[in-house]
C-alpha cells in the first residue's frame, strides 16, 4: 500500500439505519373501498386502527348516508375519508398541523370530492364559535394523555354542535363512563356503544333533549 493516499470519509456522512415508515392507511368499505391514502410523520398522530374503523361503521350502518360529520383533530383523515365512502352528505375536518393538512388536502384532491371541507385550525379555537347548523355526527378522536377530550366535550354541548338525536363517537386511552359524560358534558346523553382494540377504548355516545 506504499505510495497510495487514502481518502478520509466525510465527516456529514450519515448511514440509514432506519427504513421510511410506510405511512399509509386502506379504506375499509363504501363506494372508496381499498383506496390507500398516505399521512406524514406528525406527533401524536395516531390514525384509527382499520379493526377500529370497521366497528365504528358497522354500528353506524344504516346512519351515515346523506349525514353530516365533523372530524376533529381529525389528523390523517382516515375517519374522515371513511365516512365519505360511506355516503356523508358533507365531512368537516379540523386538524392545526401544517404537514397533516397538506396531506388531507392533496388525498381530496385525490378523491375529486367537493364534500370534504378543511380546517387549518386549532380544534378548541373552532369549537369556540357556534356553527351555522349543528353535526349529525362528530368524531372526536384526540391527541391521548392531554385532557384534551374533556374540554372538547364541554365546548361541543356549550355551543350546540351536535343535532338533535346526533351522535359522537369517541377515542380515548380510557374507559368512558357514564360519570365522566355527565361531569363534561351539559345535555343529556345515553353510551350506545363500546369496545377496547389493544390499548384504544372506543364508543358511540347518542345525545337527546
Amino acid at each position: 500500500m506504499a505510495g497510495v493516499t487514502l481518502k478520509k470519509p466525510k465527516k456529514n456522512y450519515k448511514i440509514l439505519l432506519t427504513p421510511i415508515k410506510n405511512n399509509n392507511f386502506t379504506i375499509i368499505g363504501g363506494e372508496y373501498r381499498g383506496r390507500k391514502f398516505s399521512f406524514p410523520d406528525v406527533d401524536t398522530l395516531r390514525p384509527s386502527p382499520g379493526k377500529v374503523r370497521e366497528t365504528l361503521f358497522n354500528w353506524l350502518q344504516f346512519e351515515t348516508q346523506g349525514k353530516t360529520f365533523l372530524d376533529l383533530f381529525s389528523g390523517s383523515g382516515a375517519l374522515s375519508f371513511e365516512a365519505l365512502s360511506r355516503g356523508a352528505k358533507q365531512v368537516t375536518s379540523v386538524e392545526k398541523n401544517t404537514n397533516a393538512v397538506h396531506f388531507l388536502k392533496q388525498n381530496k384532491q385525490l378523491l375529486k370530492t367537493d364534500n370534504l371541507a378543511i380546517f387549518k385550525q386549532d380544534a378548541f379555537a373552532f369549537l369556540n364559535k357556534k356553527p351555522k347548523i349543528p353535526f349529525d355526527l362528530i368524531l372526536l378522536d384526540p391527541p391521548f394523555n392531554k385532557n384534551y377530550l374533556a374540554n372538547a366535550l364541554k365546548l361541543i354541548s356549550k355551543n350546540d354542535f351536535i343535532a338533535i338525536g346526533g351522535k359522537i363517537y369517541i377515542e380515548s386511552e380510557f374507559e368512558i363512563t357514564m360519570k365522566f359524560l355527565k361531569t363534561h358534558y351539559l345535555t343529556k346523553t345515553n353510551l350506545s356503544k363500546q369496545k377496547k382494540s389493544g390499548a384504544v377504548h372506543y364508543c358511540l355516545v347518542e345525545t337527546f333533549i
